[in-house]
């Protein structure tokens, strides 16, 4: 039985009973590292990749922390804080504490902005233990006086590193000078860059160092490739890879080219979504479920998901574009090979980039197995990625740029007005005259009409307009200042001829495909 290894190290035996139906009965090693000093209550600097298992080893000794020294709750006084600096990340971490939390009693809030602040501000209000907070939406509530650092007793920052890429140091800086002197402290860190060991400097006392890893160390279990590619042939070959069973993570540099392959790739007929940060909060969590349900089996995303995201049994990594610097490539690279897992990382490459792929890879410390002139047809894709391609059909029609006008009114959700047009899909609704679409923008002059499969009965005119269900609805006259609202596609038809494909716009989308609340588990998907 491995469950006394955690209450060799010091875990109190309620939080180890509450780990082991999820099957977390033996430390990694920088949980074996770092417990026995952070539940002593020293400041520890622990030094290992994301997937290394720091998560529970910064979880365990601040909960039991807290319930070694029960105290009352106290209005938007929290106990303990951790910063995370990504919404996903702060989201994922906050599933990791729930049954910790379930088990000592405790009550726990998840802050960060791209939503709306009133819950988060409710949930200070009514007293929490624990706040797992991203650094910006924080600060505001602490210049709005909801949030009081003066009672935390334990600060977790995580991915350090990444706080100092995004720049978010300062903010970091404004708030642990909030927090008590004397409480404990741990920093979990890929990398200690000099940002990092200013930090380290100015707030943790006499830390402990402990390293998993080294802090640019490839995982000895990937294996990387690098296929050379002309432009013409870029995107069959990523298709190919994507197509192949099992979970794909495919790389971009940008944000427009994240969604413009994810839905190129949807097109093809394959199960993809992305994930970047022109996407509402909603949106990152509905694809981010998608793909961890198996619903979706390829995500494109860029760097937003290089660090901190947690998707268990990804097979097969691929640099759609390669990164800037090598240690984007290395981060990237660790969402495959994770706790064990053996995984394969492909770089595409176009003959322009060969020298600074080159670079790149020596920097990382990379030797990769290069693959010269890859098409669509070259056996390396087959081997690289095996098994039957899951493609369904050929496009209805030649791909063509993506219309600006139509992203534009995508990003919406808002409403026409005053005979205003709003372009969009999601089944319209007319009002005042305008047009409301699911996704539509706000525009003025003219007709307003929402295209798409789930408008209510049509388009609805109020102040004596007429909707009629199915087909068109429009309502005319009776607006407040005349004009025209056209909804297409009434009720919820929907053209079962289109490829599956998942929606990125902003909330407030009229059209389905929305996964509930929280992050999945992410588990099943390993390629076969």
């Amino acid at each position: 039985m491995t469950t006394p290894d955690f209450a060799r190290l010091g875990v109190p035996t309620a939080l180890t009973a509450a780990l082991a139906p999820m099957g977390i009965t033996t430390p990694t090693p920088i949980q074996a590292a770092t417990l026995p000093d952070s539940l002593a209550g020293r400041d520890v600097l622990g030094r290992g990749r994301t997937g290394s298992g720091k998560t529970y080893a910064f979880l365990l000794p601040l909960v039991a922390r807290l319930i070694a020294e029960p105290r009352k709750r106290v209005a938007r006084r929290p106990r303990s804080l951790v910063l995370a600096p990504t919404r996903e990340l702060a989201s994922q971490i906050a599933d990791s504490l729930k049954p910790l939390e379930a088990a000592a009693g405790l009550r726990s809030a998840v802050v960060f902005g791209g939503v709306g602040q009133n819950p988060q501000v409710k949930a200070l209000a009514g007293g929490i233990d624990v706040l797992i907070a991203c650094p910006g939406r924080l600060l505001d509530l602490m210049g709005q006086g909801h949030a009081d650092m003066s009672a935390i007793e334990i600060t977790i920052i995580d991915e350090a590193d990444h706080m100092a890429d995004m720049g978010f140091l300062p903010m970091v800086r404004k708030i642990l000078e909030k927090t008590p002197q004397r409480g404990q402290r741990m920093l979990f860190s890929a990398t200690l860059d000099s940002g990092v060991n200013k930090l380290v400097k100015q707030f943790l006392h006499e830390p402990v160092t402990h390293s998993a890893d080294p802090a640019t160390s490839p995982v000895g279990t990937m294996e990387h490739h690098v296929l050379e590619v002309d432009s013409a042939a870029r995107f069959d070959v990523l298709r190919d890879l994507a197509a192949a069973p099992g979970r794909t993570i495919m790389f971009t540099r940008t944000k427009y080219g994240a969604k413009n392959l994810a839905r190129k790739l949807a097109a093809r007929g394959v199960d993809a979504v992305d994930l970047h940060g022109n996407l509402s909060q909603n949106a990152r969590t509905r694809n981010l479920e998608a793909f961890g349900s198996g619903e979706a089996t390829t995500m494109v995303c860029t760097d937003i998901a290089a660090r901190g995201i947690h998707v268990d049994e990804v097979a097969l990594v691929v640099h759609a574009d390669p990164p800037v610097e090598h240690k984007a490539y290395l981060h990237r690279s660790g969402r495959t090979a994770r706790a064990g897992e053996s995984g394969t990382v492909i770089t595409v490459q176009t003959p322009d980039q060969k020298r600074d792929v080159s670079d790149l890879m020596r920097k990382a410390g990379i030797t990769p197995t290069h693959h010269a002139r890859v098409t669509i047809t070259s056996p390396v894709l087959a081997d690289l990625a095996p098994g039957e391609r899951v493609e369904t059909h050929e496009p209805r029609q030649p791909e063509a740029p993506l219309d600006e006008a139509r992203l534009k009114g995508e990003r919406g959700g808002g409403r026409g007005r005053s005979g205003g047009r709003s372009d969009g899909q999601g089944g319209g609704r007319g009002r005042s005259g305008g047009g409301q679409s699911g996704q539509g923008g706000r525009g003025r002059g003219g007709e307003g009409s929402g295209q798409g499969g789930s408008g209510r009965s049509g388009g609805q005119g109020r102040s004596g307009g007429q909707g009629r269900s199915g087909g068109q609805g429009r309502g005319e006259g009776g607006g407040r200042r005349g004009g025209q609202g056209q909804g297409s596609g009434g009720g919820r038809r929907q053209d079962r001829s289109a490829p599956k494909t998942y929606s990125t716009s902003s909330e407030g989308s009229g059209s389905g495909n929305t996964v509930g609340g929280g992050l999945a588990a992410f588990s099943s998907g390993r390629r076969g």
